[in-house]
């Protein structure tokens, strides 16, 4: 009888633990999102580029996510390129530069 109460505490307490991983995997990749941003943006988005010079700590957090609202980004010159990516790409991208922007504890060092 006490085996199967401690085992019943037990399952209760892994199911908790794994639904908590999962939970925060909700937020993106920052490392992969760094990869993507700098395979698909950096290109125009530099000093000399085609377009604006853009890097995470162009942007507080807060305007990092002004930008990556639903549909905000469709007004941008870019439009064309973010209809490229996939939710979790944007994703990936946004938690790499909001992770890094300008006031994050950890703003990125180099553009």
């Amino acid at each position: 009888m006490g085996k199967k109460i401690v085992l019943t505490i037990l399952a209760v307490v892994m199911t908790m633990v794994f639904s908590g991983i999962g939970a925060a995997n909700d937020k993106g990749n920052g490392r992969k999102g760094k990869y993507l941003f700098r395979k698909s943006c950096r290109s125009c988005h530099k000093d000399g580029g085609s377009a604006v010079e853009l890097s995470p700590v162009s942007k507080t957090q807060a305007q990092w996510m002004e930008v990556f609202k639903a549909d905000k980004y469709k007004s941008l010159q870019c439009t064309a390129e973010w209809d490229k990516r996939s939710q979790k790409d944007l994703l990936d991208i946004f938690t790499y530069m909001h992770d890094h922007a300008f006031d994050s504890p950890s703003p990125a060092k180099c553009k």
